[in-house]
């Protein structure tokens, strides 16, 4: 794509953002640096149930979450596999990005922080009650994670190299969620693997820098549609605001036919 058409492209997003916050006063918004995924949790209420840890030492308490010192004590074991892992994955990553020509985005952020993590958790265990903290901890997909950026004209290939590096090298993919087809909402390409030999789960997405962009602005309206005191009616605005601002993302020639490599796609547990 040329220089023109970036710069026109990146006018219409920005229009596109301006459009879908003026009617509330929101800001632009840029997702924190801990949790670049474009994944997003809600403050509530969590651990063993309302009133088991709150009063716990050795739990954990933060944005109205708590876990109690058992649930803690096996996410700072989780925690301590995964940084054990990541100096591998992030080499076979870090690899497949030279090889597809991609940015690498938000490298420093690759591990997500010990009380991010913790809140994903809490909350998973307060909308899941069913769950126990070792199911949560067996489903979490991205407490290692990537960021692989592209221009337009580059994206289906560098897409197709990256991806097929890391099957060739031993991670098996565990999820494929290409919704750059998709008519409203989130545009992207958010994978998840295993890595060979640790077995830990990783999240890489594939992104344009419009994309990117776009996930980063719709970050604070999609965690405010989250919250149980929003309202049906401001549900509904705020999802208006985010296709918006999806809208404007151009889609890249061929990126909604992108499928996983040629290997098993196998469950993430």
């Amino acid at each position: 794509m040329s220089t023109h058409h970036l710069s026109r492209a990146a006018a219409v997003l920005a229009a596109a953002v301006a459009l879908a916050t003026a009617t509330n006063g929101l800001t632009a918004y840029a997702a924190d640096p801990s949790d670049t995924t474009g994944k997003h949790t809600t403050a509530m209420r969590s651990g063993g149930g309302a009133g088991q840890c709150d009063d716990d030492p050795d739990g954990w308490e933060g944005d109205g979450l708590c876990l109690n010192a058992a649930d803690n004590r096996k996410v700072d074991a989780y925690l301590a596999r995964a940084r054990t892992a990541e100096p591998s994955i992030s080499r076979d990553v870090r690899a497949a990005a030279a090889l597809s020509h991609a940015e690498l985005v938000g490298f420093d952020y690759r591990l997500k922080s010990p009380d991010s993590l913790r809140r994903k958790v809490a909350t998973d265990l307060k909308e899941h009650p069913e769950r126990n903290t070792d199911d949560v901890l067996a489903r979490l997909s991205d407490a290692v994670r990537y960021t692989l950026q592209w221009t337009d004209t580059r994206y289906v290939t560098g897409v197709t190299i990256a991806s097929d590096s890391l099957s060739a090298w031993g991670s098996d993919t565990t999820k494929w969620s290409n919704t750059w087809g998709r008519e409203k909402g989130y545009k992207g390409l958010n994978t998840g693997w295993r890595a060979p030999g640790s077995r830990q789960l990783f999240e890489v997405q594939f992104h344009t820098p419009a994309s990117k962009f776009a996930q980063a602005e719709t970050h604070k309206l999609y965690e405010e549609q989250r919250l149980p005191s929003t309202s049906p009616e401001r549900k509904r605005e705020l999802q208006d605001q985010q296709d918006a601002i999806f809208a404007a993302v151009p889609v890249p020639d061929g990126a909604p036919a992108l499928v996983p490599p040629a290997t098993r796609l196998v469950p993430a547990a």
